[in-house]
């Protein structure tokens, strides 16, 4: 079996299943060394077989840091281009929003959803019948899309958009003109700040975070997430009115985030 010819889809694979690049190069490297160990001489699907073992281990891995407190990740290391590059390639906001299922929604809703796999083929991997298996990707794909957004979410949307893309060129004038002449920017554990021009001044000097943003729905409204590797750091919530951005709010703290509703724009 030539597994060098299936390593990167299957780092594709791991790395939507742990939204770590670093997780899913070693969930491959196990699946290397169980292939090994393995008689695979009568295998006829290599693909298929690679992928169900390397779910297997995914799962036992996401099982495993489900068990273990939580802790706060680090800011991405200069140099760590690889992770940003897989964040992007896969939607920052998706991996955000799978980060919140459990081990077994995740594996079923990477498998099924992502990769067409049938469910009689999930099933035995989470340990579960066909049927448990489609109401766990059922389940997950609910969390993932969340509730019905607003009426006017494009109208919203399309507002966030160009607030967006002025923030990430850093173009004092072009902030300045989405954000209304009032807008108040709250923030956890910062005092607020109102008017467009101060608003817009601050965004020049700290806005360089805008390009690991991706839409996303918080608490049901259109809004951003920030994520540089594929990992939470900032959730954005807007008020929009009479098409300019007439306040937004950073949620920051690791409480206030977990609270947080979020899903797929």
């Amino acid at each position: 079996m030539d597994f060098e010819a299936h390593r990167e889809q299957l780092t594709g694979v791991a790395y939507r299943m742990l939204g770590s690049l670093a997780d899913a190069e070693d969930a491959v490297q196990e699946t290397w060394l169980r292939m090994a160990r393995a008689d695979t001489s009568e295998v006829r699907n290599p693909a298929g077989w690679l992928r169900t073992v390397l779910s297997r281990v995914c799962l036992d891995m996401l099982r495993q840091r489900a068990r273990q407190e939580p802790v706060e990740e680090p800011d991405p290391a200069p140099g760590a281009d690889r992770e940003v590059l897989f964040a992007e390639e896969v939607g920052r906001a998706l991996l955000v929003v799978l980060d919140r299922l459990g081990p077994d929604e995740r594996v079923a809703f990477v498998l099924h959803d992502v990769f067409a796999v049938p469910f009689d083929e999930i099933a035995p991997i989470v340990g579960r019948t066909t049927a448990t298996a489609k109401k766990l990707a059922s389940r997950a794909r609910a969390k993932v899309r969340g509730t019905s957004p607003s009426p006017d979410a494009a109208g919203q949307r399309r507002v966030i958009e160009p607030f967006l893309a002025a923030s990430r060129t850093g173009d004092l004038d072009a902030i300045v003109a989405v954000l209304s002449p009032d807008v108040v920017r709250r923030a956890d554990g910062r005092p607020d700040v109102r008017g467009a021009r101060r608003v817009a001044e601050e965004i020049v000097v700290f806005g360089r975070n805008a390009r690991f943003a991706d839409f996303a729905l918080v608490d049901g409204e259109p809004g951003l997430v920030i994520a540089p590797d594929g990992r939470l750091r900032l959730a954005i919530r807007f008020t929009i009115s009479r098409g300019l951005v007439a306040g937004y709010e950073l949620i920051s703290s690791p409480a206030r985030l977990a609270r947080t509703a979020l899903a797929l724009a």
